[in-house]
């Protein structure tokens, strides 16, 4: 594809919910377009779970940045994670354009991480892929502090 590419110039941070005890309830990331990017990754990543915690997560989508009409896209939700097998684990969520409502104006989308039972340690990134013009990493989010 592109042999001599930095991989900070193939993908951006787009959107984080940083590492964090999270309280029972749902973390969502702010509204990201995908009119730069031709995919989007989002990473789900859990710690130590409380007891009889669950997480949970999914890719929603809106006509806007500001969440207008907003709704879940079909089959990008994760499995339920449980506390029994769920400690220190990785999801991850692919998202192309086609699997957004597009004929209705659907171009924005953001993760919802939910836990339910108990405080746990989660994170998640949303990752922009395959961007429609290189560099990539114009795309970061401001708290992107460094690239080495």
């Amino acid at each position: 594809m592109f042999p001599n590419a930095k991989g900070s110039e193939l993908l951006a941070i787009l959107a984080t919910l940083d590492p964090a005890s999270q309280a029972a309830g749902t973390a969502t990331t702010g509204w990201i377009s995908l009119a730069m990017h031709n995919g989007l990754l989002a990473v789900i990543q859990t710690g130590v779970l409380g007891t009889g915690a669950t997480v949970d997560a999914k890719v929603q989508q809106a006509l806007d940045a500001v969440g207008t009409g907003a709704k879940d896209i079909a089959g990008k939700a994760i499995s339920q994670i449980t506390k029994a097998t769920g400690d220190n684990k990785q999801a991850l969520i692919n998202v192309k354009p086609e699997d957004l409502d597009t004929v209705a104006g659907f171009g924005f989308v953001r993760l919802a991480v939910t836990v339910g039972g108990a405080a746990s340690l989660t994170a998640a990134q949303v990752l922009g892929v395959s961007p429609r013009m290189l560099p990539a990493d114009p795309g970061n989010q401001a708290a992107v502090a460094q690239i080495v």
